[in-house]
Order: C-alpha cells, then structure tokens, then sequence
C-alpha cells in the first residue's frame, strides 16, 4: 500500500523554486554583462545570506551568465563594424578610434577589468570589433568576472 505525504510535494515545490531562482541569477547576470542595465552582484549577495542554495551553484550559475552576456558583446562587436557608416551607429567615429586606441594600447590584458562597472561591457564590444581571438577573450573574461563573484561571494558570506 502507497502512503502519500506532503513531503513530496514540498520537495517538488522546492524544486520548482530553485529553477526559478537559479534561472532569475542566470538571466540578471546575462544582463548585467550586457549594455543593458542591470546589477547582478546584489541579487548574488542576497541569495548567499539566504543560504537556501549552495554557494558553489550560485557561483556556477552567475558566472555562466555573465561570461555569456560578454560572449554576446563579443559577438555584437564583431558584427557591428560593418555599419560603422551607419547614422544609427551607436559610437561616433571619433569615439570608436579613441577605444580602439586605448584597447591597443592596453592590448587583451585590458579584459580583465572587464567586470568593472561603465568600462567593463564596452571594453567586451571592442574585444569582437578588433577580433581578439575567441579563446583568449573567453579565458580572461572568466577570471575576470569569476574573481569579482568570488569576492561578492567572500564579502556576502563574511570572509573577508
């Protein structure tokens, strides 16, 4: 005979509420490393005071979504060089030169400030636009935006 008890349920609804939460960090991390506004780093921290998931996953989790956030102004940079002509191109030519200037200047060094707020995003642009091979832009906007999680992570939980 089967006894049905609501710890079944309550398990599948937790389930169901971790998808959600993992899937909301995944999402506002994918944004936050892209032009549009938005901050993961706070929703990060509150998550981790939370303690209802683990540490380790939220990490996995926003740093995924930030890398490929990046990936895709990676991917913008490297497209959006043909319409440099363009009225509606979103920097003026005078603004493109100065970037292009300071990132060789800086050389592929310069994506790991990739996680800095305001500089970080465009910097990520200019890597596709002045095709910085794929491999060495993924390895450094990873240890870029993995080590400032990890410190978000240290000062969230108090061990730093």
């Amino acid at each position: 005979m089967l006894v049905s008890s609501g710890t079944t349920a309550e398990a599948a609804a937790s389930t169901v509420a971790d998808v959600w939460v993992y899937a909301g960090l995944l999402l506002t991390a994918f944004a936050a490393a892209t032009l549009l506004p938005a901050q993961s780093e706070l929703l990060l921290a509150g998550l981790l005071v939370a303690g209802n998931q683990p540490a380790a996953a939220l990490l996995l989790v926003a740093s995924l979504g930030n890398v490929a956030g990046s990936a895709l102004n990676y991917a913008l940079g490297r497209g959006i060089e043909r319409f440099r002509g363009r009225r509606w191109f979103p920097a003026s030519p005078q603004a493109l030169v100065r970037a292009q200037a300071w990132y060789r200047r800086w050389g592929r060094w310069s994506l790991l400030l990739s996680w800095v707020p305001i500089i970080g995003d465009p910097l990520t642009v200019v890597a596709g636009v002045l095709r910085e091979p794929f491999w060495v832009f993924l390895l450094l906007v990873a240890i870029a935006k993995v080590g400032r999680y990890l410190v978000v992570a240290a000062l969230a939980l108090g061990h730093a």
